[in-house]
């Protein structure tokens, strides 16, 4: 029988619980092992506090569009476009169906296609580089820093000036022959890539500059002598809200922020099958839409999202508070921090919280077997994915991306995970380290 909470009475000796059995304890730390009749379901996100707590207004919201009969473009999607730009503190915020479809419609109204090429990381979500691929053009890859996963400035120079070069128009070309047009970082997990650095380095080659902000929105960044928020840095960002990002809609939706007027209107053009005026096509676009259910519910929650994000970052704090606890320090390696001293609030926004750990893959099914939900992002990087072999990268021509693919895994992180559920969580790690360290032979 599983139990999902545990009650633990008052704590004797060296803060050891009296819910342990008194002799069984860790090789590891000496602190107690788990007994198995104590396991506690943990899943990796936990939707159903969240909605609890604004079932009401949500319902309302979606009641008034109902009402109204106004389904596509609406009120509401020009409420929370309105509410985005505030919020960004941007001029412009064109609402779209997905994350997927933002990018898309980006490189669609900047005339990205065949014969182009454009940088960005292998180790991302697919569709980054899949939408590269869609509208005609060639992803090129540069490898992550190994401490953030983000994409590495210095593997983006190394890319530009080692595997490009210089026609005599000044453009830079790949060694296809692509002329490179464009840099994707992606701010991954919550946290920003170097910005100030990719900047420089899109301002020397004359590369647009398009942050994928699809995890990350409401992060900061010191950029410029002050703050800036992601997706706000380059010339393009944007934002995905599928259910599980950190302001998720009740499907699929997404949000381009740009300063540019002549972009954004050529993006709500774009997200209408490139329809000015109605019936009128000089451009073939897409079926882009945001609905307008999908923005009533965002609507609801955007209030909402700075408290979560602080409510995140608490949850982390834990997490490297019980690690240390735990004498994991030298197992497994916490997710970095690197602006946590710059003055930002929201120095990391933690979509996800994800560690290095050695021997990940047996750890993972360990605490699969103490209900404990985890997830790998991502198994393989995308220069070995099987459709993109034609790009004619080969194993080991991104090590670090390849590292984390073999060693990374995401623990339970969500704004309302309770400090029990991350102590049980914690207790599981060291408890399979444990073990391990059991199971060693022993040396004369």
């Amino acid at each position: 029988m599983v139990k999902t909470a545990r009650r633990a009475v008052r704590t004797p000796q060296r803060g050891v619980p009296t819910f342990y059995p008194s002799g069984r304890y860790n090789v590891l730390n000496r602190m107690p092992k788990l007994p198995s009749y104590l396991a506690m379901r943990v899943p990796l996100l936990d939707l159903g506090e969240q909605y609890r707590a604004l079932s009401e207004p949500i319902r309302e919201a979606i009641d008034d569009v109902l009402a109204s009969h106004r389904f596509i473009l609406g009120p509401k999607v020009q409420a929370f476009e309105k509410a985005i730009c505030a919020y960004c503190n941007v001029p412009h915020a064109v609402g779209v169906s997905s994350g997927t479809d933002a990018l898309l419609a980006i490189l669609m109204a900047l005339g990205i296609g065949p014969g182009d090429a454009v940088i960005t990381t292998p180790y991302t979500f697919f569709a980054t580089a899949g939408c590269i691929a869609r509208v005609g053009a060639r992803p090129l890859f540069a490898d992550i820093d190994p401490e953030t996963y983000n994409v590495s400035p210095s593997a983006i120079r190394r890319c530009l000036e080692k595997d490009c070069q210089m026609d005599s128009d000044g453009a830079w070309r790949a060694k296809n022959g692509e002329k490179v047009r464009a840099i994707i970082p992606v701010h991954l997990f919550g946290l920003c890539c170097e910005m100030d650095a990719l900047h420089e380095i899109s301002e020397r080659f004359q590369l647009d500059l398009l942050e994928d902000a699809a995890q990350a929105i409401g992060a900061e960044f010191p950029f410029g002598g002050g703050t800036a928020k992601a997706g706000t840095m380059g010339d393009v960002g944007f934002f995905s809200f599928y259910p599980s990002k950190n302001l998720g809609a009740a499907g699929d939706a997404g949000m381009i922020v740009c300063p540019d007027e002549t972009l954004a209107g050529k993006l709500r053009t774009f997200r209408e099958h490139g329809m000015e005026p109605r019936y009128f096509h000089d451009v073939i676009g897409g079926n882009f839409r945001l609905d307008e259910i999908q923005a009533a519910i965002l609507g609801v929650k955007l209030p909402f999202l700075e408290r979560w994000a602080a409510s995140r970052r608490a949850a982390a704090d834990f997490y490297c508070a019980e690690f240390a606890r735990a004498e994991l320090t030298e197992r497994i390696t916490p997710p970095a921090e690197p602006y946590r001293h710059c003055g930002l609030t929201n120095h990391h926004v933690y979509h996800q919280y994800v560690i290095r750990a050695p021997m990940r893959d047996p750890l993972r099914e360990h605490l699969g077997k103490r209900e404990i939900e985890t997830a790998i992002y991502y198994p393989l990087g995308l220069h070995e994915q099987k459709c993109f072999a034609h790009l004619g990268y080969k194993k080991g021509d991104f090590p670090e991306t390849e590292r984390a693919a073999r060693e990374t895994l995401a623990l339970p992180i969500y704004p309302e995970i309770s400090r029990e559920a991350q102590r049980y969580v914690v207790d599981a790690i060291a408890e399979f380290y444990g073990s391990q360290l059991a199971n060693q032979p022993k040396t004369t």
